[in-house]
């Protein structure tokens, strides 16, 4: 694969994403000041990554690069939550989702900054959380996992315990629809049999 891959965010979680199915981004976050113009979870997801994205392909104008930007929210009805600001603020979140379903989107812009093309869209996934007792949200917040994480958990993590399903794709809640990334780049013929490689030849 010839076309270098840019990660614009710092999050392990996406670069652990890429990883997983054979891609090593360079990782370049933006320092964009972020400008939300709407109030609509699936529309701000997409403008958010979109600002990451161009930002900091305006640093490789005719390369052979492809820029991934990303942003992911957690939203019920309607109401986006953020990373909480304090353990109270978690608990709040926590109190919000718990018992009953809510969703995650994340928006995503990749650009090429050889040609300047741009592509951006957005993945919906819908996540039901099992009833959880206060000393259960606050034994989870005192482990400090929910303080970087949009809605003040991980599903990855130990909040796993309280998932009761999913529909939709469960990367995108991790952080990156990475299946539906990797489908964009194949149709552009940027990806193929190359991620099933390793060092040049067939995985055993």
């Amino acid at each position: 694969m010839n076309t270098k891959i840019i990660l614009a965010s710092a999050s392990p979680r996406r670069r652990e994403l890429l990883h997983q199915v054979g891609l090593t981004p360079e990782i370049v976050p933006s320092q964009v000041e972020e400008v939300i113009t709407s109030t609509e979870p699936d529309q701000v997801v997409r403008e958010l990554s979109a600002q990451k994205a161009l930002d900091v392909a305006a640093g490789y104008k005719g390369q052979n690069v492809v820029v991934i930007g990303a942003d992911t929210v957690v939203a019920v009805d309607g109401k986006i939550l953020g990373k909480p600001k304090s353990r109270q603020e978690a608990l709040d979140m926590l109190g919000l989702i718990q018992g009953r379903q809510h969703q995650v989107y994340t928006g995503v812009t990749l650009v090429f900054a050889g040609t300047g093309e741009q592509c951006t869209f957005g993945e919906q996934t819908d996540v039901q959380v099992f009833s959880m007792e206060r000393q259960q949200m606050e034994a989870y917040v005192a482990t400090g996992e929910p303080m970087d994480k949009a809605g003040a958990y991980g599903i990855q993590g130990r909040f796993a315990a309280y998932i009761q399903g999913i529909s939709g794709d469960y990367n995108n809640v991790v952080g990156l629809p990475v299946g539906r990334v990797c489908q964009e780049l194949m149709t552009r013929g940027i990806l193929g049999e190359e991620l099933f490689c390793q060092d040049g030849s067939p995985v055993a």
